[in-house]
């Protein structure tokens, strides 16, 4: 099979969010249809949506009710057929979220499941006997707070929820489930899709006999025991086996908590799982623990784990290269700075994903510089896991006030406010009032702006991923950082047989005189990018400023 994803650069869609075609305030299907000459302008060459199959919504679409069947507010099967093959139609191609490790408690499946203990699929899912003292199982905490186990009085046993009580956790130890799984993978490739971003994929494999976390006082997340489990390689390579390999796809992992050399084993190609992995370990490094719990940025520790990802999956195995999704605040707001340098520092951050190795992933909103968005109260909010938190720290005592940054600063609903399309009202994204809130500042920032002015954040992310497409070297070239203790830049050199690329990042809003090295011959390179318009370097001695990132090449 090709490695065609290598040289790929995907752009994610939050279905509810895109836009809006039947005026009912949701994204859907038939909006995207209609926004694809943007995303064929833009350069993209995969679009990857998130789910969109039948599911009650507790969790925006990851508790599945019906993987064969589409979301009413999105449409209906037929406009799904008719989206895959438009996307074909103009050179792209498309992946969906396979969400296996869990389900809606209103799927079928656990419909009967919990009908009787003997019931034929009462084994499709995790069921466990109380304690002696009616307690749950384990210490387990869900990750959307509170226990990871919800008793069922009908049948007087626990079943176990990583996630939301309705999303419940799937059994991967019955083969009849690994089987259901192969039958919905191979329904949609038989459809045309050009793969999976598999949701927290590495979950699936729990340790036998579910123990608690010892020496824990009250709940606890309890990942060691499920996380990168004891058989989820098997599984894997079983899926990739039977179905997988059979076609020309791609496969994203999304896989929490994986080092460098537990991520070999999922993407190395000589195994046979996955094409590569979406880790995490860059983008908690502004936490201590969980979501909630904030800790300093800092671009030192920040681009030590890059180098350490770039140098470590080599040429067995493969990056994935993303700043923000669904699940994480707009990366402007997270790692730029989003006032008075939006312009440069959402520019320098381009730079940086499309010129280090892996396949680079934008999210919607991404290309034109969106923010976080700071509304004024709870009710305007609906992320599950943040209104979970709010109530929990409510009911601790924390401060209103502390609560809500906390949510502005790492809350999900910044990533899926409605795609800001032009100025008019609701941002263009719906005539009907969106489901969501507006991030205010849609009226001078949007695509219609942007997209015809040749200095927007738009057209340099346009010009990024054309520049990518044109150079072997960001895609099969060697990675070597320089200046690895400077506390501000962040540089680094892309080399293979053919060309040598220089690249260098201002992670601050300072301006300062940097001198680079005589070694690195700098004079002799062309400047191909700069984001503030700098037409050459004028020698070994330049003046840097804010936020500043540019590009030079060498032919060799």
């Amino acid at each position: 099979m090709s490695e065609w994803w290598k040289k790929a650069v995907v752009y994610q869609i939050y279905p509810r969010s895109f836009m809006d075609s039947n005026e009912d305030g949701i994204g859907d299907l038939r909006g995207i249809e209609g926004k694809l000459d943007y995303l064929k302008e833009l350069g993209i060459d995969v679009i990857w949506l998130s789910p969109v199959y039948k599911s009650p919504g507790i969790d925006n679409g990851y508790d599945i009710s019906d993987y064969r069947d589409i979301q009413d507010e999105f449409g209906s099967l037929r406009d799904m057929e008719q989206l895959i093959s438009k996307i074909h139609e103009k050179g792209m191609k498309i992946l969906m979220d396979l969400v296996v490790n869990h389900t809606s408690d209103q799927h079928p499946w656990f419909i009967e499941s919990r009908s009787s203990k003997d019931n034929p699929k009462r084994d499709y899912y995790i069921w466990r006997d109380p304690n002696p003292d009616g307690s749950a199982p384990n210490n387990w905490e869900s990750h959307f707070s509170g226990s990871a186990w919800q008793f069922d009085e009908k049948t007087g046993q626990y079943y176990l929820h990583i996630f939301a009580k309705e999303q419940p956790d799937l059994n991967w130890e019955n083969p009849e489930v690994r089987k259901e799984v192969k039958d919905i993978a191979r329904f949609w490739l038989e459809k045309g899709v050009d793969g999976f971003r598999m949701d927290v994929i590495n979950f699936i494999s729990k340790v036998p006999g579910l123990p608690s976390v010892p020496n824990a006082k009250g709940l606890v997340r309890g990942n060691m025991f499920y996380m990168n489990g004891p058989r989820v390689h098997e599984y894997l390579h079983e899926l990739n086996e039977d179905v997988f390999s059979k076609y020309d796809i791609m496969t994203v992992g999304e896989t929490p908590n994986v080092t460098p050399e537990i991520a070999h084993q999922y993407v190395d190609k000589e195994r046979g799982e996955l094409s590569m992995v979406f880790q995490f370990e860059h983008i908690n490094t502004d936490i201590k623990g969980t979501r909630w719990q904030l800790k300093p940025w800092t671009i030192s520790e920040f681009k030590k784990v890059i180098s350490k990802w770039q140098k470590a999956l080599g040429d067995s195995g493969w990056n994935s290269v993303y700043l923000s999704n669904h699940d994480q605040p707009r990366s402007v707001s997270r790692y730029g700075n989003d006032t008075k340098y939006l312009q440069e520092s959402a520019k320098m951050l381009c730079t940086m994903d499309m010129t280090i190795r892996g396949t680079p992933y934008v999210y919607q909103g991404e290309e034109l510089g969106m923010t976080n968005v700071r509304f004024d109260d709870i009710a305007s909010y609906q992320d599950v896991e943040s209104l979970g938190m709010y109530n929990d720290y409510k009911a601790k005592g924390i401060p209103e006030h502390d609560i809500m940054e906390l949510i502005y600063y790492r809350g999900r609903d910044s990533a899926r406010t409605p795609m800001q399309w032009d100025s008019s009202a609701n941002a263009g994204f719906s005539k009907a009032r969106p489901w969501l809130k507006l991030n205010p500042n849609y009226t001078w920032l949007n695509a219609a702006e942007e997209v015809k002015n040749p200095d927007s954040i738009f057209n340099f992310y346009k010009k990024m991923i054309a520049f990518r497409h044109e150079h072997s070297a960001i895609v099969d070239g060697d990675f070597k950082e320089y200046f690895e203790d400077h506390d501000r830049i962040f540089a680094y050199e892309r080399t293979d047989a053919n060309e040598r690329l220089f690249i260098l990042l201002n992670f601050s809003a300072s301006e300062f005189t940097f001198i680079m090295p005589e070694e690195l011959k700098v004079n002799s390179m062309r400047l191909a990018i700069s984001n503030i318009g700098r037409k050459e370097l004028g020698g070994n001695i330049i003046k840097i400023y804010p936020y500043e990132s540019f590009v030079l090449v060498a032919e060799k």
